[in-house]
């Protein structure tokens, strides 16, 4: 099993390409074969939000990488993640052309919904395709397993999306125009000391 406090060797940048993610780790995590070099650790999704994931995931530059199980509720103890309105879902092939899984893109909200304020966090998910596990479940039948006993995983990578950037998904580089959850705090802050001036 990964080790949550790796770190990469001097002059090592983890910067895989979607395929890659998809057919190097996680096909390979999923189908429990070796995955070298095993550096992705496993995390709970609803344990933490997105700015504690510093020395827990696999970090490389401003990215965080970890294995979670697939849930359609992703909250955490302060927020949630919802998709993203303006971006699909993805498709993601192989160098054959074989579709070997999908991204999903999605976004924090600080709060509870349907209320939460949108942040700058913004996490890709990606899939296997049914087609990668079929032989597994059919392996797991043949055992007597049922296939609802291991939980279906998900890999995922987790950023904030700086002020200079473009693009909302986080792919390309964002427009700038979503905060930061300090910058919503500090100016939530001054709304309260403006609000608390007009009383006065």
């Amino acid at each position: 099993m990964a080790d949550n406090n790796v770190n990469l060797p001097p002059g090592f940048h983890f910067s895989p390409t979607d395929e890659e993610l998809i057919v190097h780790f996680l096909y390979c995590k999923a189908m429990l074969l070796p995955c070298n070099p095993d550096i992705i650790p496993d995390l709970d999704l609803h344990s933490y939000n997105p700015w504690e994931l510093n020395g827990k995931a696999l970090a490389s530059g401003d990215k965080w990488y970890f294995f979670s199980r697939a849930t359609e509720n992703r909250f955490s103890t302060n927020g949630y993640w919802l998709p993203m309105d303006d971006v699909d879902e993805e498709e993601v092939f192989s160098n054959g052309n074989k579709r070997v899984g999908t991204k999903k893109y999605l976004v924090f909200y600080i709060g509870e919904p349907p209320v939460g304020i949108k942040s700058s966090w913004i996490m890709h998910e990606y899939h296997l395709s049914d087609c990668c596990t079929s032989s597994r479940r059919s392996s797991r039948r043949k055992g007597n397993r049922r296939d609802q006993d291991v939980p279906k995983l998900v890999l995922c990578r987790v950023f904030e999306k700086s002020d200079g950037s473009q693009g909302s998904s986080g792919d390309d580089d964002g427009d700038g125009t979503d905060l930061s959850c300090l910058d919503e705090v500090f100016l939530s802050l001054e709304d309260l000391d403006e609000i608390s001036d007009g009383i006065r």
